[in-house]
């Protein structure tokens, strides 16, 4: 028994370096730099997407004041991450959609519709307190990579 644990810990110990070099930061057009975060991570055959607002690429600033555009934004903003990265909407899994008013829900829910025409992905959707930025909505996704 002993012998097959001390397979198993050499099994772990020498995959985390290739692991390690699984992982590939994305940038994009339109990133803003300075901040804390990536745009996109690839780990594997997996994207993750940092969640979008909808500003206007490059800036701080939002490209619209009400959850239509925002919304519609902030999905030309993953679409966008997405392209930088290999891959299109039509590849995302999952998405989580945060709001500050569950009131925007359905104005929201008609803009993201339109761009999962098809086949849509799993979505949560919460509502909370405040975004970045005094966004009305932030999108993230998960993905599965180009190629």
């Amino acid at each position: 028994m002993r012998s097959v644990i001390s397979l198993c810990a050499a099994a772990l110990v020498s995959a985390v370096p290739a692991l390690a070099q699984q992982r590939e930061v994305i940038h994009g057009p339109g990133e803003v730099q300075g901040l804390p975060f990536s745009l996109a991570v690839r780990v594997g055959n997996v994207l993750y997407l940092s969640g979008q607002i909808g500003n206007v690429p490059g800036t701080r600033r939002l490209a619209d004041t009400g959850i239509t555009g925002q919304t519609h934004q902030a999905l030309e903003n993953v679409k966008a991450v997405l392209a930088a990265a290999g891959s299109s909407l039509d590849r995302v899994v999952k998405c989580t959609v945060f709001l500050v008013d569950i009131r925007d829900y359905g104005k929201m829910n008609e803009v993201y519709a339109s761009y999962f025409p098809k086949d849509p992905p799993a979505r949560s959707t919460v509502a909370g307190s405040g975004l970045a930025l005094g966004a009305r909505v932030e999108i993230e996704c998960l993905a599965v990579a180009g190629g």
